[in-house]
């Protein structure tokens, strides 16, 4: 990972970031950090938070953020706010009977991590939750360590669900998509850009291993600091790395995409 003040941003045309432990900091979303997202956004720049956080947090951000859409869920779908038509517009990866059938068969799932991972629980935001699992290992419980996560996502992965450890959550879902095959769907059925010829023309920030697919595919990735935490089991790490840890680390890259770094 190289340091950030390496890279020369002249012609990105826009932003993808993680949330947790990326734009915000030990859970608080701090006015430096919201400030400079509005920045981004007025200087033009699409701007658009790739997030394992739930439909229901999703859908306040895509209404109220200064942002172009979300992705939520680590990849089950994407939200935008329509002005012309006044409302929230939806697309998902699965159509709506696949969905409650698959979250249906959730909750056995959870009750048996719960049982074998002991000081785990069910993340606070599941209620919100459309598609996937989420297990808390370090948000809302004493935190535990990376050790009892990658038990969880195994235990995930025999049950046959995908499973990615972020920052707070470990999270699983049936089927095969992700933060990036979501963020292609969106950026062309959106934007009209195809992603794969035009990656080099924007960035990702993020700094967790849920993150790992966007940092692989994006030229441009960047991690913020804290991102070091998972360097030993990161599949594939960013190009770039921010003095700053989360939020601050996200302020630096805005200030450095702006030129005022």
């Amino acid at each position: 990972m190289r340091p950030l003040a390496e890279w020369q941003p002249g012609g990105v045309r826009g932003l993808l970031f993680d949330i947790d432990d990326t734009l915000t900091t030990r859970g608080k979303l701090s006015a430096a950090a919201y400030a400079a997202l509005e920045r981004l956004k007025a200087a033009g720049r699409i701007v658009v938070p790739i997030t394992g956080r739930p439909a229901g947090w999703c859908d306040q951000i895509a209404r109220l953020w200064p942002v172009d859409a979300v992705v939520g869920e680590n990849g089950a779908f994407y939200f935008w706010h329509d002005a012309t038509a006044g409302r929230l517009q939806r697309r998902y990866h699965d159509p709506d009977e696949a969905r409650a059938q698959k979250r249906a068969r959730l909750g056995a799932i959870a009750d048996r991590i719960l049982r074998a991972v002991p000081g785990c629980a069910l993340a606070t935001d599941q209620a919100y939750r459309e598609t996937d699992l989420a297990i808390d290992y370090c948000e809302d419980v004493p935190a535990l360590p990376l050790a009892a996560a990658e038990q969880i996502a195994a235990l995930m992965r025999d049950a046959g669900l995908s499973a990615k450890i972020s920052s707070i959550h470990v999270n699983g879902w049936f089927g095969g998509y992700d933060k990036l095959s979501m963020a292609r769907r969106l950026f062309a059925e959106r934007f009209g850009v195809d992603l794969d010829a035009k990656q080099r023309e924007f960035s990702f920030v993020g700094d967790s291993p849920n993150d790992a697919p966007m940092f692989a595919f994006f030229d441009n990735s960047v991690g913020v600091a804290n991102v070091r935490r998972f360097a030993a089991t990161l599949p594939a790490a960013p190009r770039y790395i921010t003095g700053g840890e989360s939020g601050a680390g996200f302020v630096e890259l805005i200030e450095h995409l702006l030129g005022r770094g």
